[in-house]
Protein backbone atom coordinates (compact mmCIF):
# COMPACT_ATOMS: atom_id res chain seq x y z
CA UNK A 1 0.00 0.00 0.00
CA UNK A 2 2.97 2.21 1.03
CA UNK A 3 4.36 1.96 -2.07
CA UNK A 4 1.16 2.14 -4.69
CA UNK A 5 1.75 5.02 -7.11
CA UNK A 6 -2.27 5.39 -8.25
CA UNK A 7 -5.44 4.58 -7.25
CA UNK A 8 -6.21 1.71 -9.88
CA UNK A 9 -3.51 -0.11 -8.57
CA UNK A 10 -4.67 0.15 -4.67
CA UNK A 11 -8.22 -0.85 -5.83
CA UNK A 12 -6.38 -4.08 -6.98
CA UNK A 13 -4.59 -4.70 -4.17
CA UNK A 14 -7.38 -4.47 -1.91
CA UNK A 15 -9.74 -6.72 -4.27
CA UNK A 16 -9.59 -9.91 -2.59
CA UNK A 17 -10.78 -8.37 0.28
CA UNK A 18 -13.11 -6.69 -0.63
CA UNK A 19 -16.64 -7.46 0.64
CA UNK A 20 -18.76 -9.38 -2.63
CA UNK A 21 -21.90 -10.69 -3.70
CA UNK A 22 -22.36 -14.33 -4.05
CA UNK A 23 -20.22 -15.62 -6.73
CA UNK A 24 -19.17 -19.16 -8.17
CA UNK A 25 -16.08 -19.55 -6.36
CA UNK A 26 -18.21 -18.33 -2.72
CA UNK A 27 -20.67 -21.07 -3.07
CA UNK A 28 -17.81 -23.50 -3.91
CA UNK A 29 -16.33 -22.50 -0.79
CA UNK A 30 -19.72 -23.14 1.39
CA UNK A 31 -19.36 -26.59 -0.25
CA UNK A 32 -15.69 -27.07 1.39
CA UNK A 33 -13.81 -27.08 -1.94
CA UNK A 34 -10.95 -24.47 -0.71
CA UNK A 35 -8.51 -26.95 0.30
CA UNK A 36 -9.06 -28.85 -2.95
CA UNK A 37 -8.76 -25.68 -5.30
CA UNK A 38 -5.69 -24.70 -2.80
CA UNK A 39 -4.06 -28.48 -3.89
CA UNK A 40 -4.51 -28.12 -7.70
CA UNK A 41 -3.41 -24.32 -7.70
CA UNK A 42 0.28 -24.97 -5.72
CA UNK A 43 0.79 -27.95 -8.36
CA UNK A 44 3.73 -29.46 -6.48
CA UNK A 45 2.54 -32.82 -6.24
CA UNK A 46 0.28 -34.90 -8.13
CA UNK A 47 -3.81 -35.26 -7.50
CA UNK A 48 -5.42 -38.64 -7.47
CA UNK A 49 -8.83 -39.53 -8.29
CA UNK A 50 -8.78 -41.20 -4.43
CA UNK A 51 -7.52 -37.51 -3.06
CA UNK A 52 -10.38 -35.73 -5.02
CA UNK A 53 -12.81 -37.95 -4.12
CA UNK A 54 -12.45 -37.11 -0.15
CA UNK A 55 -14.38 -33.67 -1.46
CA UNK A 56 -17.59 -35.72 -2.05
CA UNK A 57 -20.78 -34.82 0.10
CA UNK A 58 -24.23 -34.62 0.00
CA UNK A 59 -23.37 -30.79 -1.94
CA UNK A 60 -20.98 -32.24 -3.50
CA UNK A 61 -22.17 -35.27 -5.79
CA UNK A 62 -19.10 -36.38 -7.94
CA UNK A 63 -15.61 -35.97 -8.87
CA UNK A 64 -16.62 -33.73 -11.69
CA UNK A 65 -18.75 -31.40 -9.63
CA UNK A 66 -15.67 -30.97 -6.80
CA UNK A 67 -13.21 -30.15 -9.62
CA UNK A 68 -15.61 -27.65 -10.76
CA UNK A 69 -15.91 -25.74 -8.28
CA UNK A 70 -12.54 -26.12 -7.31
CA UNK A 71 -11.89 -24.23 -10.82
CA UNK A 72 -14.54 -21.65 -9.77
CA UNK A 73 -12.39 -20.61 -6.78
CA UNK A 74 -8.84 -20.37 -8.56
CA UNK A 75 -10.62 -18.24 -11.19
CA UNK A 76 -11.87 -16.22 -9.00
CA UNK A 77 -8.04 -16.23 -6.73
CA UNK A 78 -6.66 -15.33 -11.00
CA UNK A 79 -9.48 -12.45 -11.47
CA UNK A 80 -8.31 -10.92 -8.35
CA UNK A 81 -4.63 -11.31 -8.64
CA UNK A 82 -2.63 -8.00 -8.97
CA UNK A 83 -0.38 -9.21 -11.55
CA UNK A 84 -3.11 -10.71 -13.63
CA UNK A 85 -4.81 -7.71 -13.61
CA UNK A 86 -1.99 -6.08 -14.78
CA UNK A 87 -0.76 -8.30 -17.48
CA UNK A 88 -4.60 -7.98 -19.13
CA UNK A 89 -4.96 -3.93 -18.13
CA UNK A 90 -1.04 -3.64 -20.44
CA UNK A 91 -2.43 -5.82 -23.25
CA UNK A 92 -5.53 -3.38 -23.62
CA UNK A 93 -3.52 -0.57 -23.14
CA UNK A 94 -1.55 -1.62 -26.37
CA UNK A 95 -3.76 -3.67 -28.32
CA UNK A 96 -7.17 -2.83 -27.60
CA UNK A 97 -10.14 -2.33 -30.13
CA UNK A 98 -13.43 -0.69 -30.36
CA UNK A 99 -16.04 -2.33 -32.53
CA UNK A 100 -19.89 -1.59 -33.03
CA UNK A 101 -22.17 -3.15 -34.71
CA UNK A 102 -25.58 -2.46 -35.79
CA UNK A 103 -28.38 -4.55 -33.69
CA UNK A 104 -30.01 -6.55 -36.41
CA UNK A 105 -33.67 -5.58 -35.66
CA UNK A 106 -32.88 -1.66 -36.14
CA UNK A 107 -31.39 -2.08 -38.99
CA UNK A 108 -33.79 -1.27 -41.25
CA UNK A 109 -35.25 1.91 -39.10
CA UNK A 110 -35.12 5.17 -40.18
CA UNK A 111 -33.86 7.00 -36.96
CA UNK A 112 -30.48 4.39 -37.19
CA UNK A 113 -29.42 5.50 -40.32
CA UNK A 114 -27.34 8.34 -38.31
CA UNK A 115 -25.54 5.72 -37.03
CA UNK A 116 -24.54 3.66 -40.14
CA UNK A 117 -21.29 4.80 -40.04
CA UNK A 118 -21.07 2.45 -37.26
CA UNK A 119 -23.15 -0.41 -38.63
CA UNK A 120 -19.52 -2.95 -38.91
CA UNK A 121 -16.50 -0.98 -37.60
CA UNK A 122 -13.56 -1.63 -35.91
CA UNK A 123 -10.60 0.40 -34.83
CA UNK A 124 -7.46 0.69 -32.54
CA UNK A 125 -9.35 2.23 -29.59
CA UNK A 126 -5.97 4.28 -29.42
CA UNK A 127 -6.46 5.61 -32.19
CA UNK A 128 -10.68 6.60 -31.90
CA UNK A 129 -11.44 10.52 -31.53
CA UNK A 130 -13.19 11.56 -28.86
CA UNK A 131 -15.95 12.48 -30.94
CA UNK A 132 -16.37 9.05 -33.02
CA UNK A 133 -16.24 7.43 -29.55
CA UNK A 134 -18.96 9.50 -28.56
CA UNK A 135 -20.90 8.99 -31.03
CA UNK A 136 -20.93 5.29 -30.73
CA UNK A 137 -21.66 5.24 -27.36
CA UNK A 138 -24.85 7.55 -27.87
CA UNK A 139 -25.97 5.29 -30.07
CA UNK A 140 -25.42 2.22 -27.75
CA UNK A 141 -27.26 4.34 -25.28
CA UNK A 142 -30.06 5.08 -28.01
CA UNK A 143 -30.49 1.25 -28.75
CA UNK A 144 -29.38 0.78 -31.87
CA UNK A 145 -25.40 0.09 -31.55
CA UNK A 146 -23.53 -2.41 -29.77
CA UNK A 147 -20.33 -1.69 -28.91
CA UNK A 148 -17.46 -3.75 -27.49
CA UNK A 149 -13.85 -3.12 -26.65
CA UNK A 150 -11.53 -5.94 -26.33
CA UNK A 151 -8.46 -7.73 -27.53
CA UNK A 152 -7.15 -10.85 -29.06
CA UNK A 153 -8.22 -13.44 -26.50
CA UNK A 154 -5.61 -16.10 -27.21
CA UNK A 155 -2.77 -14.08 -26.34
CA UNK A 156 -4.18 -12.93 -23.48
CA UNK A 157 -4.95 -16.17 -21.95
CA UNK A 158 -1.90 -17.67 -23.07
CA UNK A 159 -0.03 -14.63 -20.83
CA UNK A 160 -1.82 -15.83 -17.96
CA UNK A 161 -1.47 -19.55 -18.27
CA UNK A 162 2.67 -18.26 -18.45
CA UNK A 163 2.23 -16.98 -15.23
CA UNK A 164 -0.11 -19.29 -13.60
CA UNK A 165 -0.01 -22.97 -15.26
CA UNK A 166 3.22 -24.60 -13.96
CA UNK A 167 2.81 -28.20 -15.18
CA UNK A 168 1.15 -30.13 -17.33
CA UNK A 169 -0.07 -33.13 -14.80
CA UNK A 170 -3.47 -33.17 -13.88
CA UNK A 171 -3.69 -30.04 -11.81
CA UNK A 172 -1.49 -27.88 -14.30
CA UNK A 173 -4.48 -29.11 -16.82
CA UNK A 174 -7.35 -27.85 -14.17
CA UNK A 175 -5.13 -24.56 -13.38
CA UNK A 176 -5.22 -23.97 -17.24
CA UNK A 177 -8.88 -24.16 -17.34
CA UNK A 178 -9.98 -22.50 -14.75
CA UNK A 179 -7.10 -19.37 -15.89
CA UNK A 180 -9.70 -19.56 -19.77
CA UNK A 181 -12.41 -19.13 -17.36
CA UNK A 182 -11.09 -16.60 -15.41
CA UNK A 183 -10.23 -14.44 -18.31
CA UNK A 184 -13.74 -14.76 -20.29
CA UNK A 185 -15.92 -14.18 -17.21
CA UNK A 186 -14.13 -11.90 -14.85
CA UNK A 187 -11.65 -10.36 -16.17
CA UNK A 188 -11.74 -9.52 -19.51
CA UNK A 189 -15.89 -8.07 -18.18
CA UNK A 190 -13.72 -6.00 -15.37
CA UNK A 191 -11.26 -4.36 -17.57
CA UNK A 192 -13.34 -3.47 -20.64
CA UNK A 193 -15.62 -1.82 -18.19
CA UNK A 194 -12.35 0.06 -16.53
CA UNK A 195 -11.35 0.94 -20.44
CA UNK A 196 -14.76 2.04 -21.40
CA UNK A 197 -15.01 4.66 -18.10
CA UNK A 198 -11.45 5.87 -18.66
CA UNK A 199 -12.16 6.24 -22.66
CA UNK A 200 -15.35 8.46 -21.59
CA UNK A 201 -13.13 10.38 -19.59
CA UNK A 202 -10.67 10.95 -22.18
CA UNK A 203 -13.39 12.03 -24.93
CA UNK A 204 -15.01 13.90 -22.96
CA UNK A 205 -12.48 15.76 -21.78
CA UNK A 206 -11.52 16.54 -25.23
CA UNK A 207 -14.77 17.33 -26.32
CA UNK A 208 -15.12 19.63 -23.38
CA UNK A 209 -11.68 21.36 -24.20
CA UNK A 210 -13.09 22.17 -27.81
CA UNK A 211 -16.34 23.56 -26.18
CA UNK A 212 -14.23 25.81 -24.00
CA UNK A 213 -11.77 26.84 -26.70
CA UNK A 214 -14.76 27.36 -29.62
CA UNK A 215 -16.68 29.80 -26.34
CA UNK A 216 -13.65 31.42 -25.64
CA UNK A 217 -12.96 32.97 -29.09
CA UNK A 218 -16.87 33.70 -29.75
CA UNK A 219 -16.98 35.64 -26.11
CA UNK A 220 -13.76 37.31 -27.06
CA UNK A 221 -14.73 38.61 -30.43
CA UNK A 222 -14.14 42.27 -31.17
CA UNK A 223 -17.08 44.43 -30.07
CA UNK A 224 -18.63 47.08 -32.65
CA UNK A 225 -18.13 50.00 -29.80
CA UNK A 226 -20.20 52.61 -29.47
CA UNK A 227 -22.48 52.72 -32.81
CA UNK A 228 -26.58 53.04 -33.83
CA UNK A 229 -27.59 49.32 -34.45
CA UNK A 230 -29.99 47.79 -36.45
CA UNK A 231 -30.45 44.51 -36.03
CA UNK A 232 -32.61 41.63 -37.88
CA UNK A 233 -33.58 38.30 -37.09
CA UNK A 234 -34.33 36.39 -40.14
CA UNK A 235 -37.44 34.48 -40.89
CA UNK A 236 -39.56 33.19 -43.85
CA UNK A 237 -43.19 32.56 -42.98
CA UNK A 238 -43.48 34.95 -39.80
CA UNK A 239 -40.90 37.74 -41.69
CA UNK A 240 -38.05 39.88 -40.38
CA UNK A 241 -38.31 41.17 -37.04
CA UNK A 242 -36.11 44.60 -37.07
CA UNK A 243 -35.25 46.57 -33.74
CA UNK A 244 -33.06 49.84 -33.74
CA UNK A 245 -30.82 50.21 -30.79
CA UNK A 246 -28.55 53.19 -29.66
CA UNK A 247 -24.97 53.57 -28.57
CA UNK A 248 -25.23 51.65 -25.42
CA UNK A 249 -27.97 48.85 -26.65
CA UNK A 250 -30.70 50.77 -25.45
CA UNK A 251 -34.05 49.44 -27.22
CA UNK A 252 -35.65 52.52 -29.59
CA UNK A 253 -37.88 50.65 -32.22
CA UNK A 254 -39.37 47.48 -33.55
CA UNK A 255 -41.00 46.60 -36.82
CA UNK A 256 -41.36 43.47 -38.59
CA UNK A 257 -40.63 43.32 -42.35
CA UNK A 258 -42.37 40.47 -45.46
CA UNK A 259 -39.59 40.57 -47.67
CA UNK A 260 -39.16 37.00 -48.39
CA UNK A 261 -41.98 33.57 -49.45
CA UNK A 262 -44.67 34.24 -49.04
CA UNK A 263 -45.78 37.70 -48.97
CA UNK A 264 -42.42 39.07 -51.19
CA UNK A 265 -43.11 42.17 -50.18
CA UNK A 266 -39.32 43.22 -51.18
CA UNK A 267 -39.67 46.46 -51.89
CA UNK A 268 -41.98 47.61 -49.12
CA UNK A 269 -38.96 46.01 -46.77
CA UNK A 270 -36.23 47.61 -48.65
CA UNK A 271 -38.34 51.25 -47.75
CA UNK A 272 -38.78 50.77 -44.37
CA UNK A 273 -35.28 50.20 -43.56
CA UNK A 274 -33.90 52.51 -45.27
CA UNK A 275 -36.70 54.70 -43.11
CA UNK A 276 -35.34 53.33 -40.02
CA UNK A 277 -32.14 53.90 -40.96
CA UNK A 278 -32.27 57.68 -42.04
CA UNK A 279 -34.58 58.06 -39.18
CA UNK A 280 -32.59 56.26 -36.20
CA UNK A 281 -28.79 57.52 -37.57
CA UNK A 282 -28.05 54.30 -37.53
CA UNK A 283 -24.35 52.87 -38.23
CA UNK A 284 -24.22 49.20 -38.73
CA UNK A 285 -26.79 46.81 -39.43
CA UNK A 286 -26.68 43.12 -38.23
CA UNK A 287 -28.31 39.99 -39.56
CA UNK A 288 -29.20 36.60 -37.79
CA UNK A 289 -26.99 33.97 -39.25
CA UNK A 290 -30.24 30.99 -38.83
CA UNK A 291 -33.44 30.99 -41.66
CA UNK A 292 -33.55 33.09 -44.41
CA UNK A 293 -30.22 34.59 -43.37
CA UNK A 294 -28.45 34.65 -47.13
CA UNK A 295 -32.16 35.64 -48.42
CA UNK A 296 -31.55 39.04 -45.76
CA UNK A 297 -28.58 39.91 -46.46
CA UNK A 298 -29.13 40.01 -50.19
CA UNK A 299 -31.99 42.47 -49.50
CA UNK A 300 -29.47 44.60 -47.08
CA UNK A 301 -26.41 44.71 -49.34
CA UNK A 302 -29.24 45.88 -51.97
CA UNK A 303 -30.47 49.07 -50.80
CA UNK A 304 -28.33 52.47 -51.31
CA UNK A 305 -28.71 54.26 -47.93
CA UNK A 306 -27.33 57.51 -48.66
CA UNK A 307 -24.08 56.87 -46.76
CA UNK A 308 -21.85 54.12 -45.22
CA UNK A 309 -23.76 51.55 -43.58
CA UNK A 310 -21.69 48.47 -42.19
CA UNK A 311 -23.35 44.92 -42.60
CA UNK A 312 -22.18 42.19 -40.50
CA UNK A 313 -23.62 38.72 -39.77
CA UNK A 314 -24.47 37.40 -36.18
CA UNK A 315 -23.78 34.52 -34.51
CA UNK A 316 -27.73 33.92 -32.77
CA UNK A 317 -27.44 30.83 -31.22
CA UNK A 318 -28.94 31.09 -28.07
CA UNK A 319 -30.84 33.98 -28.98
CA UNK A 320 -34.03 32.10 -28.22
CA UNK A 321 -32.89 30.71 -25.41
CA UNK A 322 -32.25 34.40 -23.75
CA UNK A 323 -35.53 35.58 -25.38
CA UNK A 324 -37.52 33.67 -22.99
CA UNK A 325 -35.39 33.58 -19.97
CA UNK A 326 -35.81 35.49 -17.02
CA UNK A 327 -32.95 37.37 -17.39
CA UNK A 328 -34.45 38.58 -20.76
CA UNK A 329 -38.28 38.98 -18.89
CA UNK A 330 -36.63 41.62 -16.37
CA UNK A 331 -34.78 43.82 -18.72
CA UNK A 332 -37.66 44.09 -21.27
CA UNK A 333 -40.88 43.14 -19.40
CA UNK A 334 -43.76 45.01 -21.74
CA UNK A 335 -41.70 43.14 -25.43
CA UNK A 336 -42.35 39.97 -26.80
CA UNK A 337 -39.70 36.79 -27.62
CA UNK A 338 -39.58 37.89 -30.91
CA UNK A 339 -38.11 40.96 -29.82
CA UNK A 340 -36.04 40.29 -27.34
CA UNK A 341 -34.64 38.04 -29.63
CA UNK A 342 -33.79 40.67 -32.13
CA UNK A 343 -32.77 42.71 -29.58
CA UNK A 344 -29.94 40.37 -28.47
CA UNK A 345 -28.75 39.69 -32.25
CA UNK A 346 -28.03 43.49 -31.85
CA UNK A 347 -26.60 43.52 -29.01
CA UNK A 348 -24.31 41.02 -29.85
CA UNK A 349 -22.98 43.07 -32.26
CA UNK A 350 -22.12 45.94 -29.85
CA UNK A 351 -20.40 44.04 -27.59
CA UNK A 352 -20.90 39.98 -27.53
CA UNK A 353 -19.41 39.08 -24.39
CA UNK A 354 -21.81 41.31 -22.68
CA UNK A 355 -24.62 40.03 -24.47
CA UNK A 356 -23.38 36.49 -24.26
CA UNK A 357 -22.96 35.87 -20.37
CA UNK A 358 -26.85 35.96 -20.07
CA UNK A 359 -26.80 33.18 -21.48
CA UNK A 360 -26.22 29.50 -19.96
CA UNK A 361 -22.90 29.10 -22.02
CA UNK A 362 -23.98 25.60 -22.73
CA UNK A 363 -26.95 26.99 -24.89
CA UNK A 364 -24.80 29.22 -27.20
CA UNK A 365 -23.93 25.77 -28.95
CA UNK A 366 -20.60 25.99 -29.69
CA UNK A 367 -19.59 21.84 -29.27
CA UNK A 368 -20.32 19.02 -29.77
CA UNK A 369 -22.19 16.26 -27.92
CA UNK A 370 -22.38 18.72 -25.06
CA UNK A 371 -25.53 16.45 -23.58
CA UNK A 372 -22.94 12.96 -23.84
CA UNK A 373 -20.39 14.35 -21.79
CA UNK A 374 -20.48 14.40 -17.82
CA UNK A 375 -22.64 17.46 -17.13
CA UNK A 376 -20.66 18.81 -14.04
CA UNK A 377 -17.26 19.01 -15.71
CA UNK A 378 -18.88 20.86 -18.83
CA UNK A 379 -20.57 23.35 -16.33
CA UNK A 380 -17.68 23.83 -14.53
CA UNK A 381 -15.03 24.37 -17.49
CA UNK A 382 -17.87 26.57 -19.08
CA UNK A 383 -18.04 29.08 -16.11
CA UNK A 384 -14.65 29.51 -15.74
CA UNK A 385 -13.77 29.92 -19.51
CA UNK A 386 -16.79 32.50 -18.95
CA UNK A 387 -15.45 34.34 -15.89
CA UNK A 388 -11.90 34.09 -17.48
CA UNK A 389 -12.89 36.10 -20.66
CA UNK A 390 -14.80 38.60 -18.18
CA UNK A 391 -11.98 39.49 -16.03
CA UNK A 392 -9.66 39.53 -19.01
CA UNK A 393 -11.29 41.97 -20.69
CA UNK A 394 -12.64 43.54 -17.49
CA UNK A 395 -15.90 45.69 -17.27
CA UNK A 396 -17.51 49.44 -16.81
CA UNK A 397 -18.41 49.65 -13.80
CA UNK A 398 -21.14 52.22 -14.41
CA UNK A 399 -22.37 50.39 -17.30
CA UNK A 400 -21.98 46.66 -16.92
CA UNK A 401 -25.44 44.85 -16.47
CA UNK A 402 -26.20 42.84 -12.50
CA UNK A 403 -25.50 39.62 -15.05
CA UNK A 404 -21.68 40.68 -16.16
CA UNK A 405 -20.77 42.00 -13.17
CA UNK A 406 -21.24 38.49 -11.32
CA UNK A 407 -18.49 36.74 -13.13
CA UNK A 408 -16.17 39.72 -12.31
CA UNK A 409 -13.58 37.65 -9.31
CA UNK A 410 -14.68 38.75 -6.28
CA UNK A 411 -18.43 39.79 -6.54
CA UNK A 412 -20.93 37.86 -5.82
CA UNK A 413 -24.86 38.02 -7.14
CA UNK A 414 -26.19 40.05 -4.28
CA UNK A 415 -22.71 42.38 -4.67
CA UNK A 416 -23.26 42.56 -8.37
CA UNK A 417 -27.33 43.51 -7.57
CA UNK A 418 -26.22 46.67 -4.87
CA UNK A 419 -23.65 47.90 -6.93
CA UNK A 420 -26.35 48.00 -9.80
CA UNK A 421 -29.41 49.25 -7.43
CA UNK A 422 -26.51 52.08 -5.98
CA UNK A 423 -25.60 53.20 -9.62
CA UNK A 424 -29.58 53.56 -10.25
CA UNK A 425 -30.05 55.61 -7.17
CA UNK A 426 -26.84 57.73 -6.34
CA UNK A 427 -25.56 57.77 -10.67
CA UNK A 428 -22.39 56.70 -12.06
CA UNK A 429 -19.48 55.81 -9.34
CA UNK A 430 -16.63 58.59 -10.02
CA UNK A 431 -14.14 56.55 -7.04
CA UNK A 432 -12.93 53.43 -6.64
CA UNK A 433 -13.57 53.79 -2.83
CA UNK A 434 -17.44 54.15 -3.56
Amino acid sequence: IENCLNATELEDIYLPYKPKRKTKATVAIEKGLEPLAQLLFGQSQPVSDEQIAAYISEQVKDNAEALQGARDIIAEWISESEQARTAVRAIFQDTSTISARVLTTKKESEEAQKYRDYFEFKEPLADCPSHRLLAIRRGEKEGFLIMDIGIEKESAISELKNVFVKTSDRAGEQVALATEDAYSRLLKPAIETEFRMSSKTAADEEAIRVFAENLRQLLLASPLGSKRVLAIDPGFRTGCKVVCLDESGAFLKYTTIFPHPPQNDWSGAAATLKELVSRYEIEAIGYGNGTASKETEKLVRGIDFGKPVSIFMVNESGASIYSASEVAREEFPDEDVTVRGAISIGRRLLDPLSELVKIDAKSIGVGQYQHDVNQNRLKDSLDNVVQSCVNYVGVDVNTASKHLLTYVSGLTATTAKNIVEYRNKNGAFKRRDE
